[in-house]
């Protein structure tokens, strides 16, 4: 349980310095700062490193994995670990990260620069709401170990449909998606990370998709062809066009 918590701790730090690396507010290093290399050096590097994450995240996330990684660590504190190496290579990617600071765009209007900060945070928020919809605890293991520490049988999974799970299927990576693209001033930096990170994101859910089929059988097939992967009425749309 202790160790849980720490990780739980550990993780929320890391993440809030992601936000504001993100959006440049609040740390002493955001995505626009840091040591300055030659470009084709700090795409090479910042592609390399959100690589490492996309692998991280993509493998220990697979149910074979999972099956292999708990003959080592135990099965009570396996999500705790997973949100450890989550934090260590993300923690990596914001002290590492190089800079490309020339700008794609930058929003004149006030107006339409405090819309845009304005819907980036709303992401955000969609990120940490959603993890509470599904079960927030669970998301970062610590429901495991405190069911462990009082004796109890691991939690059966049950598939539900709360609020924003109603509208897509992956409200969290919505949000992500958001986050990283509602950006009233865009530099090269911004984008390679927004474009890499959404491009990762479509590929996860993929795989996500393919283990939630197996793992849930037809509950989740009859949702999948109902309700749009990312965008909202989507699928209603093209339902009603045919």
């Amino acid at each position: 349980m202790a160790y849980s918590l720490a990780v739980y701790v550990g993780f929320l730090a890391v993440f809030v310095y992601a936000i504001g690396f993100v959006e440049g507010v609040g740390v002493p290093k955001d995505i626009d700062d840091g040591q300055s290399v030659a470009t084709a050096a700090a795409v090479a590097i910042d592609v390399a490193l959100l690589g490492l994450f996309a692998i991280q995240h993509s493998v220990m996330a697979r149910p074979a994995f999972k099956r292999w990684w708990t003959r080592v660590v135990p099965a009570p504190i396996e999500r705790s670990t997973y949100v450890l190496a989550a934090s260590l290579v993300l923690a990596l990617l914001l002290w590492q990260w190089r800079p490309l600071p020339t700008t794609i765009w930058d929003v004149e209007s006030d107006t339409a620069r405090a819309a845009l900060y304005a819907l980036s945070w709303l992401g955000w928020l969609t990120v940490l709401g959603t993890t509470f919809l599904i079960n927030h605890f669970d998301l970062f293991g610590l429901r495991q170990a405190y069911r462990h520490l009082r004796a109890r049988p691991p939690a059966t999974p049950e598939f539900r449909t709360p609020l924003l799970y109603r509208l897509v299927r992956h409200p969290l990576m919505l949000g992500f998606i958001v986050a990283f693209w509602a950006a009233p001033t865009m530099t090269e930096g911004r984008l390679l990370f927004a474009a890499l990170s959404t491009g990762y994101i479509l590929v996860a859910l993929q795989l996500e998709e393919r283990d939630l089929l197996r793992a849930l059988g037809d509950d989740y097939g009859a949702y999948r062809r109902r309700v749009p992967m990312l965008v909202p009425g989507l699928k209603r749309r093209a339902t009603a066009g045919r």
